[in-house]
């Protein structure tokens, strides 16, 4: 029996972050469903079409990947889509409380589909795709933070003509 899991998120960008999580969890489930869900309190800098392709490229390497894309609800999507299990990368304990308040909202609407933490890289856990992006947004070196491809994504959002 097969068992996947879905790692979800707004990736606007992935970082380098997500892709250890990723990494990861491909290593520890036979397929990883990496699914870009827009949040609707955050202004996304890339569009969804965008995001997909950064992570398509950021993950072309992995065979046991793919990449989609929900605008409901998280549960409704894993159940839909057989998984096992939602993936979820921590950073630091102050995740930890957002984490469960999602995880506790999300057993409660579906108990049949287990939330798995695993801890990110530790040279990762201060990273974030807003502290990317404001970087970025000034120029500043984000190669070791970043896939390549979404390197370049971000010196073409942010060329003074752009952003002027």
């Amino acid at each position: 029996m097969n068992k996947v899991a879905i790692c979800p998120g707004s990736f606007d960008p992935i970082t380098n972050g997500h892709l250890d999580i990723i990494e990861r969890g491909a290593k520890v489930f036979d397929h990883v469903i990496v699914a870009v869900f827009n949040n609707q309190s955050k202004s996304p800098l890339f569009d969804v079409d965008e995001r997909l392709h950064l992570i398509k490229e950021a993950t072309k390497h992995i065979p046991n990947v793919s990449v989609d894309v929900s605008h409901g609800l998280l549960v409704d999507y894993a159940q839909k889509k057989q998984v096992d299990a939602i993936l979820r990368g921590l950073r630091a304990v102050s995740d930890f409380e957002y984490e469960m308040q999602i995880t506790s909202m999300n057993r409660q609407l579906n108990e049949d589909i287990e939330t798995l933490f695993m801890m990110t890289n530790s040279k990762y856990s201060f990273l974030s795709s807003s502290i990317v992006k404001e970087a970025a947004r000034y120029h500043s070196d984000v190669s070791e933070l970043v896939p390549s491809v979404v390197e370049e994504a971000l010196k073409d959002k942010f060329q003074p003509s752009k952003i002027d």
